[in-house]
C-alpha cells in the first residue's frame, strides 16, 4: 500500500512539473484575446495530448532506449520558438488578425510544443514499467487544469498591457523554447 501511495505521489509531483510547462506556455498564449470557450478546448486539447504522448513514450520506451528523449525536447523548444516569433511579429504589425490562433492547426502545433516533454517522460517511464493508466489520467489532469490557469490568468494580465501583451506572450514562449533548446 504504501508503495502505490508513493508511486502517486512521484506520479503527481512530475505531472505538477510537466504541467507548469504547460501554465507557463498558457499565460503566454493567454495574452492574446482568448474567448473562456477557447480557453476551454485549449486546456482540454493539451489535457489529451499530455494523455497520449506520455502513452507514445511508454509503448517506445519499452521498445526503444532513452536516446528519443533529447530529441522530443528539442523538436518542443523548436516549436516553441517559432510560436513565440509569430506572436512577437503579429503583435508589431498594424492588422488586428494574429498570426497564430490557438485553433485547427494553430491549437495542434501549440499542444504537441508543450507536451513533447511528456514524450520523452513516458520514454523514461515506460522503460521502468510505470502504470500506464494512472499515469496517462494524472498527466493529462494536470496539465490541463494548469493550462487553464495559465490562460485565464494570462487573459486578465492581458487587459492590462493592451496591444503590447501579444509581444510579451510571443516573448515567453520564445524564452522558454530557447531554455528547452539551451538546457543549464
Amino acid at each position: 500500500m504504501s508503495t502505490m501511495i508513493g508511486e502517486l505521489m512521484t506520479l503527481t509531483i512530475m505531472a505538477l512539473a510537466l504541467g507548469m510547462d504547460a501554465f507557463s506556455v498558457g499565460l503566454g498564449m493567454g495574452l492574446i484575446r482568448l474567448r473562456m470557450r477557447q480557453i476551454f478546448y485549449i486546456g482540454v486539447t493539451i489535457g489529451l495530448f499530455h494523455i497520449w504522448m506520455p502513452l507514445l513514450g511508454m509503448i517506445i520506451g519499452k521498445l526503444l532506449s532513452d536516446k528519443l528523449g533529447t530529441v522530443a525536447s528539442y523538436a518542443g523548444g523548436v516549436l516553441l520558438v517559432v510560436l513565440g516569433i509569430q506572436m512577437m511579429v503579429s503583435s508589431f504589425r498594424h492588422e488586428e488578425e494574429s498570426l497564430i490562433k490557438p485553433a485547427g492547426v494553430g491549437l495542434l502545433i501549440f499542444a504537441l510544443s508543450v507536451s513533447l516533454d511528456s514524450f520523452s517522460v513516458g520514454l523514461s517511464l515506460g522503460i521502468f514499467g510505470a502504470r500506464t493508466a494512472v499515469t496517462i489520467a494524472i498527466f493529462g489532469f494536470m496539465s490541463m487544469v494548469l493550462t487553464w490557469l495559465g490562460l485565464i490568468l494570462g487573459r486578465r494580465v492581458q487587459g492590462w498591457l493592451g496591444k503590447y501583451s501579444e509581444a510579451l506572450g510571443g516573448s515567453i514562449l520564445l524564452a522558454f523554447g530557447i531554455k528547452l533548446l539551451l538546457p543549464l
